[in-house]
């Protein structure tokens, strides 16, 4: 099993967190583990529910991690979103 690819999405707020992270798993592999580090607020609810938009599997929050992290897996067929907005589909 392959280590986890790490994503740092800082202090972004969730929309502009989300329109980097379509970008970033566009080029991996299907199957890859992302870890997503974010700390919006609304994060916690955001990426379960663009990964349930998109198809992607959401796999929680990791425990321990000193900033708010949390796992996916991308999928193979991932459905696409609007390009200038995370939430709607293509």
């Amino acid at each position: 099993m392959s280590e986890p690819v790490v994503i740092d999405g800082g202090d972004r707020a969730c929309v502009r967190l989300l329109l980097e992270l379509r970008g970033r798993l566009a080029d991996l592999p299907p199957g890859t583990v992302v870890h997503l580090m974010a700390t919006d607020p609304a994060a916690p609810i955001d990426i379960p529910a663009w990964c349930h938009l998109t198809g992607h599997a959401y796999l929680g929050p990791l425990d321990g991690a000193p900033t708010p992290t949390y796992a996916l897996r991308v999928a193979a067929d991932a459905v696409p979103t609007a390009s200038e907005s995370p939430w709607r589909t293509a």
